[in-house]
């Protein structure tokens, strides 16, 4: 067992020791069940409680959101569910009648924020199959997030994440530096610093007029689409932020941004877009340019979460396939 599993697993079974003795904060049965099944910035179990009653217990990571910044996301997707924009996860008070509750053990060094959202029957579209009509549905819904966040008069308390180019790239990015991440040797790095001077310049010459950058989810992709009795929900707005509209798009393709079939789900996704929203020839140019930067916070995410399982997996070939994507961008776009 390598270090980073050692501290892994003693880091979880810490977390696993929280959410079990939390579960009381809002109630739940104390024969309720507990299975992780996520860890990212988050850790995240699927509570199983008496009679069929199912909810998910999403525990924060230590530094990533504050108290504020969780408030303002669950008040943007309780106001897109409640304005009928797109289905989201309602989420349950606890005792105390708070939604957001704080928890600590022995073991860990500060106090984690919790929230227990609704269980959501369903499943993502089946990315097996033919998923151009997903992505088209995709692009539709980002349309009518995007017309809601324009519209929509947020509570001078409302604080998220800025998905910028200085979150990418600047001193204090958000997800570290990319040239950390695992085997950017010096002929990787040569190719993406000048990528990176690329897509800093041409997103500079974009702007950021609320029409192209206002709140956004920042992790739309079609697993986080789920298709029920009760039709499609959208779920997991941990991400969500300031940022371009077009980096929903570029979120969209994570981790198969470097497939064949990107051009055609970009035509679909902007198809779907356009169905509800415009969206200029001259803005569409730009999509490969977000594409590029999404890859590159990214290698960035993998490089400081490689503790975590998910990061592990992806890392040995993610850097050397960001130097060949960022070859073509290169030859494709030249410095503004």
């Amino acid at each position: 067992m390598s270090l980073f599993d050692l501290m892994l697993r003693t880091l979880l079974s810490y977390l696993q020791k929280l959410a079990e003795q939390s579960l009381s904060l809002w109630g739940v049965p104390e024969d309720a069940r507990m299975r992780l099944i996520n860890v990212a910035e988050n850790t995240t179990y699927l509570v199983d409680a008496s009679q069929g009653n199912k909810a998910i217990l999403r525990v924060r990571g230590e530094n990533y959101h504050t108290l504020r910044a969780i408030e303002s996301e669950l008040a943007w997707l309780e106001t897109l569910g409640c304005e009928k924009v797109i289905k989201t996860p309602g989420y349950c008070l606890g005792r105390n009648g708070r939604a957001i509750q704080f928890g600590n053990t022995d073991e860990l060094n500060n106090a984690r924020l919790m929230v227990l959202f609704h269980f959501v029957d369903g499943d993502a579209p089946d990315e097996s199959v033919d998923m151009v009509y997903g992505f088209q549905e995709l692009g539709a819904i980002a349309a009518r997030c995007h017309d809601h966040a324009i519209s929509w008069v947020k509570s001078t308390h409302f604080k998220r994440l800025t998905w910028d180019a200085d979150a990418v790239f600047g001193p204090a990015a958000t997800w570290g530096n990319w040239r950390d991440a695992p085997l950017v040797d010096r002929d990787i790095a040569e190719v993406l610093e000048e990528v990176e001077e690329t897509v800093c310049a041409r997103l500079a010459a974009f702007g950021k007029a609320p029409e192209r950058f206002n709140l956004i989810h920042a992790d739309m992709r079609l697993a986080n689409l789920l298709v029920g009795q009760e039709g499609r929900r959208l779920i997991d707005f941990d991400d969500c932020g300031h940022g371009w509209f077009l980096y929903d798009f570029a979120a969209s393709i994570s981790f198969i941004d470097d497939g064949p079939r990107i051009p055609t789900f970009k035509a679909a996704w902007v198809r779907g877009y356009r169905s509800v929203r415009g969206l200029s020839a001259e803005d569409a140019a730009e999509i490969e340019t977000f594409i590029m930067f999404r890859r590159m916070a990214l290698l960035a995410w993998i490089g400081s979460h490689i503790q975590a399982p998910e990061p592990q997996q992806m890392a040995p070939n993610f850097a050397s396939i960001t130097g060949q994507i960022g070859k073509l961008y290169l030859k494709r776009h030249q410095k503004c």
